[in-house]
């Protein structure tokens, strides 16, 4: 009996360790937590795989997003007026203009975007931390400055901008395809 009860206990413990372990080397982020594995970021620029420390993805909200691809902070008014503060810190409205509508640069709000892909909160995501060919660079922390690596937009602030685009459009990002 006490041997079935230690065997059974080996093979438990044995089996939650391995449910804590993250895959490395995969190229995907590490693990999202209990909820699965962390969804899978690709540059807008060519579809190949956009690597991005897992630790950067610091608040709730930022690990919700990394675990589903969804933005929590869509329609919520804190992170809409944060956002909108953040989008004028980094000079976006010199492109998109003041309310994201277009200027130089193309509109953010949709229905029709520039790329596809960004009527997602991913897809935007994506396009703003690492950059496009057609001229905005990377505003993702680290790429922004490679010679700061503190520099640049967090994954939290990112999803905070994204939220304030969306709150002038007729798509949350938070569809589902």
């Amino acid at each position: 009996m006490n041997t079935k009860l230690g065997l059974g206990m080996l093979v438990l413990i044995t089996g939650l360790t391995a449910c804590n372990k993250n895959e490395s080397g995969s190229g995907e982020a590490a693990s999202a937590g209990a909820s699965g594995p962390a969804i899978k970021f690709v540059k807008t620029q060519d579809g190949s795989a956009l690597d991005i420390k897992p630790e950067l993805f610091d608040t709730p909200a930022a690990k919700e997003f990394l675990a589903t691809g969804k933005n929590p902070y869509v329609g919520k008014d804190d992170a809409i007026k944060a956002g909108k503060k953040i989008f004028q810190l980094y000079s976006c409205t010199q492109c998109h203009g003041p309310e994201a509508g277009g200027q130089v640069g193309p509109a953010l709000t949709g229905p029709n975007y520039n790329y596809a892909k960004d009527a997602t909160n991913k897809g935007m995501f994506e396009t703003v931390w690492n950059g496009t060919n057609g001229g905005m660079g990377a505003k993702g922390k680290g790429l922004m400055d490679p010679s700061d690596p503190n520099n640049g937009i967090s994954p939290d602030e990112l999803l905070k901008v994204i939220a304030w685009v969306r709150s002038h459009g007729s798509l949350t990002g938070n569809e589902d395809s």
